[in-house]
């Protein structure tokens, strides 16, 4: 099959991976949750050849991240996962989770979910490390931003930016203690959590 692209995965994933290398530099498994077409796995799991870099999606995206990791052919890439955050995850422990650009497009209570279901994948003192843009103090960062989340709600109303403190909230709820909140170009940002030893 032809590969999918997204071209905004060729814009980020530079100073993506200088937040993995810095925060993942410790780590061996990571779960990726939406990986979407597998641009990214491949990117991160090429040059972090210490990771294995488990992608996971919904059923559809799944033939699409295959044809780029069968083209690919590193050895830290095991096949995709059927992962929906809302019904069925895996059981193996991770001490690493990543995902980019899932939470605006998935609705609220996939966002609530993803949370509540992570301690079952987390190992002692795992990171979770999310990009994507954010609202803060319920209010958009730039005007580029309020645009965006309009286009997404006229897409699909479920659809939106999510507000910071908002997902914080989730987080703490599930031991997650947040370590860095980095500021990354046009207007995203990359949160990274731990989970604290007593969970």
């Amino acid at each position: 099959m032809e590969k999918p692209n997204a071209p905004s995965c060729e814009k980020n994933r530079e100073v993506i991976l200088e937040v993995l290398r810095e925060h993942f530099a410790d780590r061996c498994q990571v779960l990726e949750i939406g990986s979407g077409t597998g641009q990214h796995a491949i990117f991160f799991a090429e040059r972090l050849p210490h990771l294995t870099w488990q992608t996971s999606d919904r059923a559809e995206n799944l033939p699409g991240i295959s044809a780029w990791l069968e083209d690919a052919a590193l050895p830290n890439t095991p096949p995709p996962l059927l992962l929906d955050v809302q019904e069925r995850w895996p059981t193996r422990a991770h001490d690493a989770v990543f995902s980019a650009n899932t939470l605006h497009i998935m609705p609220w209570s996939a966002v609530e979910s993803l949370f509540a279901r992570l301690p079952g994948i987390l190992a002692a003192n795992a990171k979770l490390a999310i990009y994507g843009p954010f609202n803060y103090g319920g209010q958009f960062t730039s005007d580029s931003n309020a645009a965006f989340d309009v286009w997404l709600k006229e897409r699909a109303p479920h659809q939106g930016i999510r507000d910071f403190e908002q997902v914080q909230a989730l987080a703490r709820a599930v031991g997650l203690q947040l370590i860095e909140d980095r500021a990354m170009p046009s207007n995203n940002r990359c949160l990274v959590w731990q989970r604290k030893e007593s969970c």
